[in-house]
């Protein structure tokens, strides 16, 4: 059975990746950032999402953004052992980010249950379903990156967007139990304002990618 959360913000960075100088926004919101807002909403070990298709609720606007960040970043070891300082203030760079505004979005979505289970589905969902109708989260969901809050709500009979594009190749998930990281892609389309995600996307071993 489908859950279905309603999202919406001011603003929005789903970053596309490759883009070391500028950072771009996918035209809409990613299957991995819809996870993302899930899991801050509602966690458990015994679960995963996994997101069957995102409607867009508002016509795809954008906004440059011109942000301050470091090009002076610790290694994964440095930072666990807190051998090295970073120094951000040297290494401030500012680089601008397209980003979207005003955004909201439907993201339905199913939970697979893993071998540690104890509840059925049905209780792992409807204790998903009050957390979202009370406004509880465990931690503040964000649309892409943190300095863009997502504020969530029970969905309502709102229509999608009446558009339908090609949006080319997205990031389907990234498999955080190997090292390294395995990342997978789909071929995105958005068809009168619903992208639809397939069940089981191409890693990048599949397509050759480095």
């Amino acid at each position: 059975m489908s859950l279905v959360v309603q999202v919406h913000g001011a603003g929005a960075l789903f970053t596309r990746p490759g883009l070391s100088a500028e950072r771009m926004s996918y035209s809409v919101m990613t299957p991995t950032a819809a996870i993302g807002v899930l899991t801050s909403i509602y966690w458990k070990p015994e679960f995963l999402y996994k997101i069957d298709r995102i409607e867009v609720l508002k016509p795809i606007r954008t906004f440059t953004l011109r942000r301050n960040e470091t090009t002076d970043l610790a290694s994964l070891a440095d930072a666990a052992s807190g051998s090295r300082t970073v120094d951000t203030a040297t290494h401030r760079v500012q680089r601008n980010a397209l980003c979207l505004k005003d955004v909201a979005y439907r993201i339905h979505a199913r939970m697979v249950l893993s071998p540690s289970a104890n509840k059925p589905a049905a209780a792992y969902r409807d204790q998903l379903r009050r957390r979202v109708t009370r406004g509880q989260c465990f931690s503040q969901p964000y649309l892409g990156t943190r300095e863009f809050p997502a504020y969530f709500e029970d969905p309502d009979d709102q229509m999608p967007i009446p558009l339908s594009a090609d949006l080319g190749v997205m990031l389907h998930s990234i498999d955080y139990s190997t090292t390294p990281r395995k990342s997978s892609w789909f071929h995105a389309r958005l068809d009168k304002g619903v992208l639809t995600v397939p069940p089981r996307g191409i890693e990048e071993s599949e397509t050759g990618a480095a």
